[in-house]
């Protein structure tokens, strides 16, 4: 038996949420009120997972712009990368997104700008124009 792809976007999203309490986001959240809301996901499946086979979720910031945060999320086997994701997400409080820039300053960050890598801002284009499309 094989793991189905519905399960590695479940590992993703606790991978998500390992890397928010590791930088602090959680309590931020928490205290304003804040709930996360997944915007997409782009997904690679490069080989099948079986039944206990053991894994290794690596999760980081790939960046992000005045919306939506990029997440990075690689599932491996050993050396052996079994699927790469691009995620991303924001927060809503009250019916509104929250800026990025909000939630920066909410968690004190004073790092230099990451904006997202030519993939993202690719997959971002292919996303608008597919949204676009008719039937």
């Amino acid at each position: 038996a094989h793991m189905n792809n519905g399960r590695y976007l479940t590992l993703m999203d606790l991978g998500r949420f390992d890397l928010m309490t590791q930088c602090g986001l959680v309590g931020v959240v928490l205290r304003q009120r804040w709930f996360p809301i997944a915007g997409g996901v782009m997904v690679r499946f490069e080989r099948p997972l079986h039944a206990f086979e053991k894994i290794t979720l690596k999760s980081s910031i790939l960046g992000w712009d005045d919306k939506w945060l990029y997440f990075r999320h690689d599932i491996l086997t050993g050396d052996t990368r079994a699927a790469r994701a691009t995620t991303r997400g924001l927060f809503r409080t009250r019916g509104q997104s929250v800026p990025t820039a909000d939630l920066l300053d909410a968690m004190n960050y004073d790092g230099a700008p990451m904006p997202p890598p030519d993939s993202v801002r690719q997959w971002v284009r292919a996303d608008e124009l597919m949204r676009g499309e008719d039937e």
